[in-house]
């Protein structure tokens, strides 16, 4: 295995191209196409898409009837064919062909010196400024036949799939511009068949606003259909006797844009992205109603036809032509990162609003240690008192400190408590934790300095069993506070401890994005300036536990890794189920250079840190044996909790149902192909 290789991971790198046509010169425009493979190849491509009758020009009219450009267009198709024989991409070119006394608009998939096969339109329009169906036939009824082509006859019709041997998953589909707009389009029966990257050449004349109807329908496309959808369109050089052309091209991958191009080019263009066929057959594994689908217009899919091509990859470290989000439940973005903080504040708001009403409306117990989780907690609490008319005040915040709680966290929760108006209280649970490590024989009851893990959780659950018993006496819930990277590590107190409440709203939420969620209640100004002026000192605060007493701060992260890192594996796992290895891949491409790529806004200057592979490794095996094979008996018996991203929850009721005693070694055995 070449671990720099992308298409070692379940990659294949794709091409939307556009450029110069010239009208009624298929020997020109075979030129241009052979132009575009050459610097294609080069860049490891492994399918190339041109525009809708590219080797013609779209905007021919009456000329596509003339017998002379027909020929030169046969010519035309045998000149790419030879062409290719020593490039790597599949080449997917429009060309109008002659077949059975009608004209076809046409897809013509060429590979190595081989026409695999050819597609024709389904649906030539006929309204507004279309009259294709003067010159072209509709192939909606042409399957299971084919075509003579130069000397040979190849396969012809709608139910063509081209299959990769050498590179698992990658199957191709093409359609032709307006069999994307109708209500059933071809690449839709396409993907249930076994397509996972659909191409659409386009001529396609632009108007105000089409370009973002395109856009719509390639994003819906790849989303239904769990797919990747390549879209080329005409650009100069098409007529502008009535119409115009501005060469659109994009990819999209399961509703995500992972390429385009700038529109109205003066050149040759191309839009180039690196599609994750790994991605997308999980995405079809995961959803049922997918192959469900499949199994309801069987009578159809089940005709297509498959031919088989060789791709013969490069094996060389070719980059990755795709952006690879540091967080992936925090995007970079900052208007997709403000809605996404609106809709989790609110879905945990409305969760734990629900969940009062529905049990007589008790008051909320939870404990505010001054840092990241708990006070996002208490803010979520806040918010659902004042959605549901009562008064904060029902509230009851307890800060708890114990033999390392320092004074800089504790003024902070008491700031925050009082700011936020909640009834609060302080009660130290150190005299209570040395009773009880006296009548353990604990070393440190007799002095000894002794912090072993025992020391640290006779603290963790004697504020949890504290809390409990506060909400017994005073008619209350314990609100939960942990989230969901602790729960992924099992980073908390077992039992009567942290991993344990009646009603946990931060469960769904990672390390990561309550940072920006903290943040975004900020901005958006949900309180008052001085709640405001204590978030952002909160904010500030590093990540610990407190329970180790001593002059340096105990750091979660030095003991534990970066939740950077885990939540990025998490997110991978959890979504997509990738292997450790090609998650050290992307951690790599997304990490390995903070000044590469975009950060998420507000994330501070100093935080913003790199890791070399041997780190990446070293906390992907943490991450592997922690997750795998420890942490899932606290799982199954998490409360409930509200599941806020669509990276996913851990709760054994919904997204992740595991054995609390699996082995880690399958992914421990793949982690090893990982250099060191």
């Amino acid at each position: 295995m070449n671990f720099w290789s992308i298409y070692e991971h379940g990659f294949a790198r794709v091409a939307s191209c556009t450029g110069h046509t010239v009208i009624a010169d298929p020997r020109a425009n075979a030129e241009a196409v052979l132009r575009q493979a050459r610097r294609c190849a080069e860049e490891g491509v492994a399918v190339a898409v041109f525009p809708e009758l590219g080797l013609t020009g779209y905007s021919i009219e009456d000329l596509l009837l003339q017998d002379a450009v027909l020929d030169q267009v046969e010519e035309a198709v045998e000149a790419v064919r030879a062409g290719s024989a020593g490039l790597l991409p599949v080449l997917v070119v429009g060309a109008p062909l002659r077949h059975r006394n009608r004209i076809y608009n046409c897809a013509v998939f060429v590979h190595r010196g081989r026409i695999l096969g050819i597609a024709p339109k389904s649906y030539p329009p006929n309204y507004r400024e279309f009259y294709e169906r003067r010159q072209i036939a509709a192939g909606d009824d042409e399957r299971g036949g084919t075509i003579r082509i130069g000397a040979e006859s190849v396969p012809f019709g709608v139910d063509l799939l081209f299959e990769a041997e050498d590179v698992p998953g990658l199957v191709l589909h093409a359609e032709v511009c307006e069999d994307m707009w109708v209500p059933v389009p071809p690449s839709a029966e396409a993907a249930l068949a076994g397509a996972t990257v659909l191409l659409n050449l386009s001529g396609s004349p632009i108007t105000v606003g089409r370009a973002e109807d395109r856009k719509l329908l390639c994003r819906s496309a790849s989303q239904r259909c769990l797919a990747a959808y390549v879209y080329a369109a005409a650009g100069l050089g098409e007529s502008s006797t009535d119409l115009s052309w501005d060469g659109q091209t994009m990819i999209y991958e399961n509703g995500a844009l992972l390429a385009e191009t700038d529109r109205f080019p003066l050149d040759d263009q191309y839009a180039v992205a690196d599609v994750d066929l790994d991605l997308l057959r999980q995405e079809r594994a995961r959803m049922g109603s997918f192959d469900d689908n499949r199994r309801t217009h069987a009578a159809r899919t089940g005709d297509f036809r498959t031919v088989a091509f060789h791709l013969d990859p490069p094996a060389a470290d070719l980059g990755l032509r795709r952006r690879v989000e540091r967080f992936p439940f925090v995007p970079a973005d900052p208007q997709r990162l403000a809605q996404d903080c609106y809709e989790a504040y609110n879905i945990q708001v409305a969760a734990l609003q629900q969940r009062l009403a529905a049990i007589g409306g008790p008051k909320i117990v939870i404990g505010v240690s001054g840092g990241l989780d708990s006070t996002h907690a208490l803010i979520v609490a806040a918010r659902a008192m004042d959605r549901a008319g009562r008064p904060r005040s029902d509230i009851l915040a307890f800060t708890l400190p114990g033999f390392a709680t320092g004074e800089h966290t504790k003024g902070n929760a008491h700031r925050l408590m009082n700011s936020l108006g909640v009834t609060a209280a302080e009660l130290d649970i150190t005299p209570t934790a040395r009773l009880m490590l006296q009548e353990m024989g604990h070393p440190f009851a007799a002095g000894e300095p002794v912090y072993d893990v025992t020391f640290e959780n006779v603290q963790a659950g004697l504020r949890t069993d504290y809390l409990f018993r506060l909400a017994n006496q005073r008619g209350g819930i314990v609100l939960g506070t942990g989230d969901l990277s602790e729960l992924a590590l099992g980073w908390s107190t077992y039992g009567v401890g942290d991993q344990m409440s009646h009603y946990n709203v931060n469960s769904g939420v990672p390390k990561t994005l309550i940072q920006h969620l903290i943040r975004w209640v900020i901005s958006s100004e949900q309180f008052d300036a001085e709640t405001g002026r204590t978030l952002a000192a909160i904010l500030d605060t590093e990540i610990s536990p407190e329970l180790v007493p001593g002059e340096e701060l105990q750091s979660t992260e030095s003991k534990i890794g970066p939740y950077a890192l885990h939540d990025f594996t998490l997110y991978q796992v959890l979504r997509h189920g990738f292997r450790p290895s090609k998650i050290a891949f992307l951690a790599w491409h997304a990490w390995h250079d903070r000044e590469a790529g975009a950060w998420p806004p507000g994330f501070p200057e100093g935080d913003r840190k790199a890791y070399d592979l041997a780190e990446i490794r070293h906390w992907l095996d943490y991450f592997c044996r922690r997750f795998f094979a420890f942490a899932q008996f606290k799982r199954s018996a998490m409360p409930n909790g509200p599941k806020v991203s669509a990276g996913g929850s851990l709760s054994p009721r919904g997204d992740w149902r595991a054995p609390s005693d699996s082995s880690a070694k399958a992914w421990l055995h793949d982690l090893a192909r990982v250099p060191e």
